[in-house]
Formats: C-alpha cells, sequence, structure tokens
C-alpha cells in the first residue's frame, strides 16, 4: 500500500511538473503573441495614416478652383 501510494505521488508529482511546463511554454507564446499584436497594431494605425494623407492630397489635386474664385 505504501509502495503504491508513494508510485501515485511520484506519478502526480511527474505530471504537475509537466504541466508547470506547459504552461511556463504557452505563457512565452501568449506574451510573444501579445508583442506582436501591439507592433501590428502600431503599422496598422501608421498605414492608415499614411493612406489618409494620400486620400486628402488626392482630393485636394482633384478639387480645382472655378476660374472665377482664382
Amino acid at each position: 500500500m505504501a509502495d503504491e501510494n508513494s508510485r501515485r505521488s511520484d506519478k502526480l508529482e511527474a505530471n504537475l511538473a509537466h504541466l508547470e511546463h506547459q504552461v511556463e511554454q504557452l505563457n512565452a507564446v501568449v506574451i510573444g503573441q501579445g508583442k506582436l499584436l501591439e507592433r501590428l497594431k502600431k503599422d496598422v494605425q501608421r498605414q492608415t495614416r499614411a493612406m489618409e494623407s494620400l486620400e486628402i492630397e488626392r482630393i485636394q489635386a482633384n478639387n480645382t478652383k472655378p476660374p472665377h474664385y482664382q
């Protein structure tokens, strides 16, 4: 009985160590994805501002004043 309890305890400890390792690995992946997501958000914001600027320039270039306003 004591041997079986010891064996079960050893198995539980091994499983716990394995799960702790998996949690650490998953945490590292989540942190990496969070950093990537933040970088991608900044890139999208920068590209959005650039596209808005280009669109404004295009509109202004195509929006000429009538001759009597010049």
